[in-house]
């Protein structure tokens, strides 16, 4: 037994150790056949400091996805999502009433769905492909995510895994219309904001993100030496807060006010549910911004940092405004306040110091306060859950400060060591002053894009399907009539 078992053993290795001595051989001529050398090993060790400082690694280790940066991208991305699913789905649903609140979720819900299908399909393609070698639109090559595998795309990431930094992406994609949803809430069908987000992700979210972040985006100044307007946005005040906070103001004005408004008490249902709902959303934040270094690094720590400062400045300065002009700070209040300071540190996390977070967050809190207590009191539109008042004021400031602020001491893709940045002029503009004039451009350019698009999208959509239920089905509540549900049993 033992002789036959050992002559086994030898019958099974000879013919391994065989077809690896051929492999071996074959490793050992492939870099003659190809005429290419094989990586020293000084390029080798450059290539893991390179892992170290989320840089190219070169040649050596082309193609490899970094285990630290990827799984830090997954876990960005699954934060992302969480701010959606349920942060904001609870945050919203907990301030309209409670005959709506399903409705809130329904939204959240279904836009998340049909998002995903849009951007699997095309929409990941046109945001971040190039063979349109267009300014405005990237490309078809990664239609239906094709090609989109573990390998990274170093266009726009070194160390990351294209699959996941496309899973990321998408996060972004899917909040932007549902924010929304908050200046609408209560009063507009399902199947007309399903219409609505479907034509608007086309026209509005798909060409102004590639025009941001895309590699040859006409307002991506820290990536496309060609850039003609030199602009920075680190993680959507433009792309997501602008747009979708303008959209929705022109929604809200063409769909009309509620029922009531203005004349009925139209509180909010629960404000426990907001509060857990702001909580998510700060938490799952730290993946939005942090996670836009694309790569656990400097960057990523301080855009960490200065989200948190941001966020309890303007939350806790919300709250004292309240507490000296109204006489007590609501936990509305200190809610809307941190989500006002989320949104305007956005665009600037990681471009800026600490010292300039904390100068956002008091901005972020006196300038949406005033829009959301006293802008839209005097002018009387129907702004339900203030997307307008936080997200594109807040959305609008955010990108101003930026370029007020920014500084390449915190972010070394603002000098002249970017050659992306030193050839189109926005390393000089960052050390020697009028970077805030290219901002000011960025946002000229999205308010146009989002209004007039909006006013076409809604005119359109109210001409196929309508925009709101009938008169009683509103007054009734969405839950039951166009979901079929409630979300309380006394």
């Amino acid at each position: 037994m033992g002789v036959f078992h050992h002559t086994m053993k030898l019958s099974v290795l000879n013919p391994l150790r065989a077809a690896l001595a051929i492999l071996a051989f074959a490793l050992c001529i492939r870099p003659v056949l190809a005429e290419e050398a094989a990586p020293t090993m000084d390029q080798r060790v450059a290539a893991l400091e390179a892992y170290v400082t989320n840089s190219d690694p070169g040649k050596s280790l082309t193609g490899v996805a970094g285990p630290g940066h990827n799984g830090w991208m997954m876990t960005s991305s699954a934060l992302v999502l969480f701010m959606t699913l349920p942060g904001l789905a609870l945050f919203y649903g907990g301030l309209v009433r409670r005959k709506n609140v399903l409705s809130v979720l329904a939204q959240c819900l279904g836009i998340a769905g049909l998002v995903t299908i849009l951007w699997w399909a095309v929409g990941y393609s046109l945001v971040f492909g190039k063979n349109f070698h267009s300014a405005f639109l990237g490309g078809s090559e990664f239609f239906f995510l094709k090609g989109v595998t573990g390998a990274p795309n170093t266009d726009y990431a070194y160390w990351v895994s294209q699959n996941v930094f496309a899973m990321y992406q998408l996060m972004f994609a899917i909040i932007t219309p549902a924010l929304i949803v908050g200046a609408i809430a209560e009063r507009m069908k399902f199947s007309a904001i399903l219409l609505f987000v479907t034509v608007w992700m086309f026209v509005v979210y798909f060409p102004l993100a590639h025009m941001i972040w895309g590699i040859s985006g006409l307002m991506n100044g820290v990536w496309n030496g060609d850039a003609a307007i030199r602009a920075i946005d680190f993680a959507g005040g433009t792309v997501v807060h602008m747009s979708s906070g303008w959209s929705a103001l022109i929604l809200c004005l063409i769909i009309g006010p509620r029922i009531g408004f203005g004349r009925e008490k139209m509180a909010p249902h629960s404000m426990v549910l907001c509060m857990v709902g702001t909580g998510m959303l700060w938490v799952g934040w730290y993946g939005f911004n942090a996670g836009s270094a694309l790569g656990a690094d400097g960057v990523a720590a301080n855009a960490f940092t200065t989200t948190t400062l941001a966020a309890a400045v303007a939350s806790f300065t919300w709250g004292m405004i309240e507490k000296i002009f109204r006489g007590h700070a609501s936990i509305l209040g200190f809610c809307s306040g941190a989500v006002a300071g989320l949104v305007v540190i956005t665009p600037a996390t990681g471009f800026v110091s600490t010292t300039g977070a904390v100068i956002i967050g008091v901005f972020a809190a006196a300038v949406p306060y005033l829009a959301c207590t006293k802008l839209k009191a005097r002018l009387g539109y129907d702004d339900a859950l203030d997307t307008f008042g936080v997200h594109a004021i807040g959305g609008t400031l955010g990108a101003f400060l930026t370029g007020v602020l920014a500084t390449n001491v915190v972010n070394g893709n603002l000098t002249d060591g970017n050659a992306a940045a030193k050839k189109n002029g926005l390393a000089a503009l960052v050390s020697h002053g009028g970077l805030y004039l290219e901002q000011l451009k960025a946002i000229g350019l999205t308010l146009a894009l989002a209004l007039t698009a909006t006013v076409i999208i809604a005119l359109i959509v109210r001409a196929v399907v309508g925009l709101r239920p009938a008169a009683d089905v509103e007054r009734q509540g969405l839950d039951l009539v166009e979901h079929g549900e409630e979300g309380y049993i006394d």
